[in-house]
């Protein structure tokens, strides 16, 4: 990315509290992430893994340290805290709760902040969903990614599509008040009556939210390996599109809106933490592998468990990134137009004029204004539905 200056550090010298002292930020927001999985899906580039040493407790105390080692930089209540993994209920009933009120007792979450916590159907049972309604969580992200036997084989999921039922069920009986679910198109071997009938099993549970991504190959998953070697083949871009411009109209048709370029609520049920991540606001990252943001400034936790569980209080950190007035920029439209209200008309003159870059970004802005694929809509400039399907080339440019 133009304008990003990388720096490789030390992990044994550097904490996340060396760099958020550097950053003169206000944090609204909290991730959290656990490592743990039933099992590794081969699509999956996050880090998680199946544990055979029996880390939990051993995460969920030493979790509690780097809590506490962040409260000084916290200096505003928080809006949103996401917990997300790998898989957190693999932790189990009493080992989540333990975990979710300490956040709670050690962090100043506002009274009326989104609480999310994401879920493996398959580990999902009474005693979970109402550790996760006591604890105050208000939002709860299953993965379902397909209803279909033959497509949860292709991504390695290895769970039972019956499974989503049952676990949105107990959740709602709970009392948690918002259930996501997750969707991916796509997929090797998969058609339009696959994704048809994934969409209608979906509906029938009437989420609250749904987020539908195309399978990414990321590099150096054992899923982009295959593809290389043959084992696996991609599904066509025209068949994919297909699939995409039938999710766009069929959730328009069942009421859903659409405020993202992968994601979908029902009025009033937008994921706030999402729409932080999108604003470009700040967050605290807690755990390996996690990510966090202040002012400017990026850093990564050292993804490596026993690592982590060794250095305290102050997590580890393995990459910082620290981006210039034009990678700030650059990064905002990145981000902002991925929303489909987009930026508004103000904030796009502003950073137009923050940097000498400006004359080329408006250049590039106006072209795809009269190609059809920006447009200026009530104060926001934002993606048309043709800009959309190609996004990543609109807003490539404007990085």
């Amino acid at each position: 990315m133009d304008g990003a200056v990388n720096v490789s550090l030390q992990v044994a010298q550097v904490r996340a509290s060396d760099v958020a002292s550097r950053a003169d930020a206000r944090y609204r927001g909290a991730y959290v992430h656990v490592p743990f999985c039933r099992h590794k899906c081969h699509y999956c580039d996050f880090y998680s893994f199946v544990d055979s040493e029996h880390r939990e407790e051993a995460f969920v105390q030493r979790l509690e340290q780097e809590l506490e080692s962040a409260v000084p930089f916290l200096t505003q209540p928080l809006e949103t805290v996401f917990v997300g993994g790998g898989t957190p209920t693999m932790l189990g009933a009493p080992l989540l709760g333990r975990m979710l009120n300490s956040i709670a007792r050690i962090l100043p979450v506002a009274r009326d902040a989104e609480w999310s916590v994401e879920a493996n159907p398959e580990t999902v049972d009474h005693a979970t969903a109402d550790v996760l309604a006591s604890a105050g969580v208000r939002r709860v992200s299953v993965g379902a990614q397909s209803f279909t036997p033959k497509l949860l084989k292709a991504l390695e999921r290895d769970h039972d599509p019956r499974s989503v039922g049952r676990a949105i069920t107990m959740l709602r009986n709970s009392g948690i008040p918002q259930v996501n679910l997750d969707l991916i198109f796509g997929i090797p071997g998969s058609t339009l009556d696959d994704w048809r009938r994934d969409l209608a099993a979906t509906l029938e549970l009437a989420p609250d939210h749904i987020s539908a991504y195309g399978l990414v190959y990321e590099p150096n998953t054992p899923l982009t390996v295959k593809l290389r070697q043959g084992v696996v083949t991609r599904l066509p871009e025209d068949d994919e599109a297909e699939q995409y411009e039938y999710v766009i109209a069929e959730l328009a048709r069942a009421g859903y809106e659409r405020y993202e370029i992968s994601s979908w609520a029902l009025p009033g049920k937008t994921c706030q933490h999402n729409i932080l991540y999108w604003e470009n606001a700040d967050w605290w990252g807690f755990g390996p592998s996690a990510s966090a943001h202040g002012a400017g400034i990026r850093w990564k936790n050292v993804p490596r468990l026993a690592t982590w569980l060794e250095c305290g209080p102050s997590s580890p950190v393995q990459d910082v990134e620290s981006l210039d007035a034009n990678g700030r920029v650059g990064e905002a439209f990145m981000m902002g137009l991925r929303m489909t209200r987009g930026m508004p008309r103000e904030r796009v003159d502003s950073l137009l004029g923050a940097t000498a870059e400006g004359a080329h970004r408006r250049q590039l802005i106006a072209g795809h204004i009269d190609g059809g694929l920006l447009e200026e809509h009530h104060g926001f400039l934002r993606l048309t539905p043709r800009g959309f399907m190609i996004a990543d080339s609109v807003l490539a440019g404007l990085i």
